[in-house]
């Protein structure tokens, strides 16, 4: 199984994402797609060998990946303070695999009916929603 994790700025939503599906799918090949350099870094400390950054390796891995797993903001072209390019976000949105997506309230986009929870709760939710699949 691949699982794309895909985050920008820092890369810490990422990070914690790579942590989690680390220990809960060891086998699982994780690839941590940053939207620059210090968000890949992030995350690979995380516990993946596998790392890509920019809008090109967005593009190309999302289409090679059986889930994809970041912020909401990575469906929302110019959001993360406009790392996210419209090329990712098409590629993202249009992926034809399960696009498990954290709420976060930074990218000014609000979903309704969406529970104010801990990131923990939502990373949490979807390191089982991949379980729950296989």
């Amino acid at each position: 199984m691949k699982i794309m994790i895909v985050d920008g700025q820092g890369g810490g939503v990422g990070r914690s994402l790579v942590e989690a599906m680390r220990e809960r799918y060891p086998d699982a090949e994780l690839i941590a797609v940053g939207t620059n350099a210090a968000a890949t870094s992030n995350m690979m400390k995380g516990g993946t060998a596998v790392g890509a950054t920019g809008e090109n390796a967005v593009v190309y891995n999302s289409a090679r990946v059986d889930y994809i797993v970041g912020p909401v903001g990575i469906i929302m072209a110019n959001a993360m303070l406009g790392e996210i390019t419209p090329r990712m976000a098409e590629a993202i949105a249009s992926a034809d695999v399960p696009v498990l997506l954290i709420p976060m309230s930074r990218c000014n986009a609000r979903i309704m009916g969406v529970e104010n929870r801990k990131l923990g709760d939502y990373i949490k939710e979807a390191v089982d929603k991949i379980a729950g699949d296989h």
